[in-house]
């Protein structure tokens, strides 16, 4: 699978459930390569245990954000928190996004994860990941 990701920025995996999980299952963290091709960077997979508190996930997110990865694949890090919890995960997964440093994020309320995004790929059945736009906040604000 064939995946172009932006430096800098946090992209949320959108389309159902089991597709978005195929998607990161799918993905090699040994396989990535810097924009080139030619190099390989290093992967974070960010992952925490479902009954973690919000004290080890965002022990998990800092040691993401300071892990020299290239990219962090941030897989289901917010399952089974309160919707105050989930809101503090995802901004600071935010800040784990930097120069030279992308950010793919799987989340089981990916509409949630969009608040923090900069961009979407809608996974479908076929296999595809289909670019999505996300509407500015001036628009919103309309």
């Amino acid at each position: 699978m064939g995946l172009r990701l932006q430096a800098g920025d946090v992209t949320v995996l959108l389309g159902p459930d089991a597709v978005r999980r195929e998607v990161m299952d799918a993905l090699d963290d040994g396989s990535a390569r810097c924009a080139s091709g030619h190099t390989g960077v290093p992967v974070h997979r960010l992952v925490t245990r479902a009954c973690a508190g919000l004290a080890e996930r965002m022990d998990a997110v800092e040691t993401a954000r300071t892990s020299g990865a290239a990219l962090v694949l941030v897989d289901r890090v917010t399952d089974g928190l309160p919707a105050a919890a989930r809101r503090a995960v995802l901004s600071a997964v935010r800040g784990v996004a930097g120069p030279g440093r992308a950010v793919l994020v799987d989340d089981s309320d990916p509409v949630a994860a969009l608040s923090v995004a900069d961009g979407a790929l809608r996974a479908d059945p076929a296999g595809r990941l289909v670019p999505e736009q996300i509407a500015a906040p001036d628009y919103l604000a309309s």
